[in-house]
């Protein structure tokens, strides 16, 4: 089953069980999945592949995390609760990713495979790292992994 038929279903679940937090983010999610679909110029009743529907609900993750940062900045606690319980649903359909550890093992062997040597050229790395590690890394994790390397 993939993640949109995954969450169609949970819809249903959360309005049995009335749970309003939980279907509103998953009728958010299938909103998204839906747009996602017709910007690829595909039927709006098409299933969303995972590794499409993976890249969305990070997106919504993301999003959610702005959010929070702002409210927070904006001193409204009750609307950063809100997000953050949101947030606590998606991140039920995000994979794990890769740990530092890993992600510096494949900077260094690319660092070596592209003949980097100095600092200046690391932005080309985290591209060409974020190309190879598509949808397994935060971007954050591999930016960080490779400042570590050269500092």
């Amino acid at each position: 089953m993939t993640i949109h038929e995954q969450i169609k279903n949970e819809i249903k679940e959360a309005m049995l069980a009335k749970n309003e937090m939980r279907l509103s983010v998953l009728r958010g999610l299938l909103a998204a999945f839906v747009n996602e679909l017709v910007s690829q110029k595909r039927k709006p009743q098409e299933i969303l592949p995972d590794e499409d529907a993976i890249t969305v609900v990070k997106r919504s993750a993301k999003q959610r995390k702005e959010s929070i940062e702002q409210f927070t900045k904006g001193g409204r606690i009750d609307l950063a609760k809100t997000e953050e319980a949101e947030l606590v649903y998606l991140q039920k359909y995000i994979p794990a990713g890769m740990s530092i550890d890993d992600i510096k093992k494949v900077v260094l062997a690319k660092k070596e495979e592209m003949g980097v040597v100095d600092k200046s050229k690391s932005g080309q790395l985290v591209g060409a790292i974020m190309k190879e590690l598509k949808g397994k890394a935060d971007g954050a994790d591999v930016k960080k992994a490779v400042e570590e390397i050269f500092n």
